[in-house]
């Protein structure tokens, strides 16, 4: 006679459960976070640090009068010294300016680029000998331009000071056959006086233009 004692079961072994803690995953989606955390802050500090300016819409001649139709903001990052070298777009454009060089579409405004609307200003082009310019010389420069009697004992002197260069060509795009250099500049109204002088003086290759920096 045999007793029947029912099923006999195993228990299941108990597996083995991993801290959370330990789970590698979890830490790759924690670095992956921190890392996104990161990255958008360095962002937002680098959009700190661009400064607002004034910049062409189009392109701008001498002699135009700068209105706020003319120009678009734009985004750069500048240094301390530059900043102070271009119109900051937290503030109007100036009132009653022109321009005394030409401006290119997209270019930041040079706050050197702009004079008095009343004193106006007049393009005069200079015909300037070979090695009597600076080689690097560009439009937005400011020069002085000197004038010597053509004897060769005597020194030359100024007659503009502090002018901007208008138009220049590049250093190989010379003219004539002493390789001389067709340079507009802008002259003031206030210094018109000088300006016949000046002419005079480049016809027989008597000017020379200076830069300081």
């Amino acid at each position: 006679m045999t007793k029947d004692l029912g099923t006999s079961v195993t228990p299941a072994a108990a597996r083995s459960v991993r801290p959370p803690w330990r789970d590698a995953r979890l830490w790759i989606g924690v670095a992956l976070v921190a890392t996104s955390i990161a990255v958008g802050a360095r962002v937002m500090a680098g959009a700190d640090d661009m400064t607002r300016v004034w910049a062409a819409r189009a392109d701008l001649q001498p002699g135009a009068a700068l209105g706020s139709d003319d120009l678009v903001i734009a985004s750069v990052r500048l240094d301390a010294a530059a900043q102070a070298r271009y119109l900051r777009a937290d503030a109007p454009p100036p009132d009653h300016q022109r321009l005394l060089r030409a401006v290119g579409e997209g270019e930041l405004i040079p706050a050197a680029a702009l004079g008095a609307e009343a004193s106006g200003v007049v393009s005069v082009p200079l015909s300037v000998p070979g090695g009597a310019a600076p080689p690097s010389l560009a439009p937005g420069a400011v020069v002085d331009v000197w004038v010597t009697s053509g004897d060769r004992g005597e020194a030359a002197s100024p007659v503009l000071d502090d002018v901007v260069v208008l138009e220049v060509p590049a250093t190989d795009d010379v003219l004539g056959a002493g390789g001389d250099r067709e340079v507009v500049v802008g002259v003031p109204a206030t210094a018109r006086d000088g300006v016949g002088r000046v002419l005079a003086a480049a016809r027989d290759g008597r000017v020379s233009l200076t830069r300081e920096g």
